[in-house]
């Protein structure tokens, strides 16, 4: 598979992501639902805490990936919902600290919502990933 980023302006990859990609050659697409900080009983975790709900949303998310013998590597792309936009955007460096490495930069979009479908659940990350 191969990535080919699509920047008219530089301004989104100085927030970790690229406005589009142009993917040629995956064979496999994987959707993935969203991932929250949910334990492997379905229990919520970490109420009131943001940051350890996005570690472990993330911690799920690539479960689900090695499942189809993916990584974050693989994204195409992250829709991120989030009940206070502000408190995860203080928490993005989580993000960073995994896609980073990784150098990949999935195409994303963040939204504010006023609640999930689980309380107290405050973050939802799901995902496209092809090889």
């Amino acid at each position: 598979m191969e990535r080919n980023a699509i920047n008219p302006w530089t301004w989104s990859q100085n927030l970790g992501y690229n406005q589009g990609e142009v993917i040629t050659g995956a064979t496999h697409q994987l959707n993935i639902a969203g991932q929250t900080a949910v334990d492997e009983n379905g229990a919520p975790q970490h109420a009131g805490d943001m940051r350890a709900q996005i570690a472990l949303a993330l911690d799920n998310l690539q479960a689900v990936l090695a499942g189809a013998n993916m990584t974050l590597a693989n994204i195409t792309q992250l829709r991120i919902y989030a009940t206070d936009v502000d408190e995860a955007m203080k928490n993005f460096d989580l993000l960073g600290m995994r896609f980073g490495p990784l150098q990949a930069s999935p195409p994303m979009t963040l939204l504010g919502v006023t609640r999930l479908a689980i309380a107290p659940l405050m973050f939802e990350i799901e995902a496209v990933a092809a090889s």
